[in-house]
């Protein structure tokens, strides 16, 4: 016959306090916490400037910038793409943000272009990059260029916006020349949401565009 299990004594199982988990920053909220400086230099002291010139009754009428376009055009890339790659790597250490490379739209058969080729590379730059990137560019970019005498005050497409064109990217304190592949160009836009090229062209002088007189 089977013999009968014993009977055991069960102790009553003890309850395990949870774990405490190392608290996990949260990226997304620190840098929306941060603000940049030339964004407090807009709220504070652009806007009651803009509103006494032009005498805006409401603070939305103020114009303030909205977007930077950066676009790098490399013709050469259709014979050396490595070319374009470095472009790519410079225009992202200088935005601090990936950038998109740009294809031709169109064959060209006077300049061996077939549709669909890559041929640029731009970057589009928006909130705390765009402010960032606007005060690196009027307080250490621009002057360190040879004998610069200050920006064209012409360059207004009619509605406030702006475009500048660089002729090399080693203005930037970030680009290192001896790691340069090749130097080139760029053109930077700055769309506003100014509706007269006044109201743009005041709205930069006040956040440091350094003017030709």
């Amino acid at each position: 016959m089977a013999k009968e299990p014993k009977n055991r004594t069960s102790k009553p199982a003890e309850k395990k306090s949870p774990k405490k988990e190392a608290p996990q920053l949260d990226q997304g909220s620190a840098e929306s916490k941060f603000r940049p400086r030339l964004r407090d230099v807009y709220d504070q002291q652009v806007v009651p400037a803009l509103m006494k010139e032009f005498g805006y009754k409401n603070v939305m009428q103020v114009p303030k910038l909205e977007r930077v376009v950066l676009n790098i055009g490399m013709g050469e890339a259709i014979q050396n793409v490595k070319l374009l790659e470095s472009a790519v790597t410079e225009l992202g250490m200088i935005t601090g943000q990936k950038p998109v490379v740009t294809r031709a739209k169109k064959a060209i058969a006077g300049f061996k272009l077939r549709q669909g080729l890559p041929i640029g590379t731009k970057v589009t730059l928006r909130s705390r990059r765009m402010y960032e990137f606007f005060d690196r560019l009027v307080t250490l970019a621009l002057p360190r260029i040879r004998d610069f005498r200050g920006v064209s005050p012409k360059a207004f497409d009619g509605r406030g916006n702006y475009t500048l064109g660089l002729k090399e990217q080693l203005i930037f304190p970030e680009i290192k020349y001896d790691e340069v592949a090749s130097i080139h160009g760029m053109d930077i836009t700055v769309v506003t949401t100014a509706k007269t090229n006044d109201e743009g062209k005041a709205l930069l002088k006040y956040l440091g565009m350094p003017f030709r007189t």
